[in-house]
């Protein structure tokens, strides 16, 4: 190659390498360039619950502790597991698991994967999550053993009303069907709508149980139908990139089937006289760090 060929490959060169330069410094100013997916990423959370919920009844009606751990690879595989510790005396599942102050009752861990999908600009982003769980209970008594669960939850949280949906299925305690529909909206309270600083959540749910799940939490023996209906208010207060801080307040009731209703009020009633509701209110405070 001559002199004359070099310095017009150079001089091309150097236009290209100035435009791309200029479109990357433009798009940066946009906000428009993407960032990279890492391969691993990690979220360790701690939750403090008001009460031990399970489909809107009590399953302890003392506070208890959920540590709970996370790894993501490339945005989409993650692996994780979490524990439940009770803070109080004999409130464990039914209160027949004794003092208890202090123990973890239950171990899971998770696998799953879980990833968005643009859908356009109508519909948004559809979230999809799929996971297994494995759920080890701390032995107490033989009439207790562990249990698994596949859960698949799918939102379009780009929607104003935010809809929901959850389907659980055990694989093993009572061989039963779970389905939440939930629909609310994200208010930005602090900070721009695209990155608030402090956000607020109200949501209303809906769940649905086939007959092997309302017996196996006894509820009905011969039906299942229309649960627990769970009207949520949630905040959450991003302190910094890496860690954010959450609370809520719900209620719970059996509004729409009679026979469920004075299941759940039996259930519940399992605690005393206090219980003796199909109704609760509860809340909780957790904090999330991310890696």
């Amino acid at each position: 190659m001559n002199i004359r060929k070099m310095a017009c490959a150079a001089a091309i060169f150097g236009c290209v390498a100035s435009v791309t330069a200029a479109d990357e410094v433009a798009e940066a100013e946009k906000g428009e360039v993407e960032e990279e997916t890492p391969v691993v990423s990690a979220e360790f959370g701690l939750q403090l619950d008001s009460k031990y919920m399970t489909y809107g009844v009590t399953d302890g009606k003392d506070p208890i502790l959920t540590p709970s751990a996370q790894l993501t690879f490339f945005d989409w595989a993650y692996v994780g597991v979490e524990s439940i510790f009770d803070l109080t005396k004999g409130n464990g599942k039914r209160g027949d698991y004794g003092n208890r102050a202090g123990k973890w009752t239950t171990l899971d861990a998770i696998v799953g994967l879980a990833h968005e999908f643009d859908l356009g600009e109508t519909l948004g982003a559809l979230s999809v999550d799929v996971n297994y769980i494995y759920e080890y209970l701390r032995r107490h008594h033989s009439d207790m053993g562990d249990t698994q669960y596949i859960n698949l939850e799918l939102s379009l949280g780009d929607l104003w009303f935010e809809p929901t949906l959850g389907i659980e299925r055990d694989l093993m305690a009572d061989d039963g069907t779970y389905i939440n529909l939930e629909v609310g909206h994200t208010f930005a309270l602090v900070g721009d709508e695209e990155d608030p600083t402090l956000t607020f959540r109200p949501s209303i749910g809906q769940g649905f149980g086939d007959k092997h799940r309302t017996r196996g939490y006894e509820l009905a023996a011969d039906h299942g139908g229309v649960m627990d209906t769970t009207i949520k208010g949630e905040f959450e207060w991003a302190l910094c990139d890496n860690v954010a801080l959450t609370a809520y307040v719900a209620y719970s009731d059996y509004w729409f089937d009679s026979k469920l209703r004075d299941g759940a009020r039996a259930y519940n009633g399992a605690w005393g006289s206090s219980c003796d509701h199909s109704w609760t209110f509860y809340g909780g405070v957790g904090v999330a760090f991310s890696f």
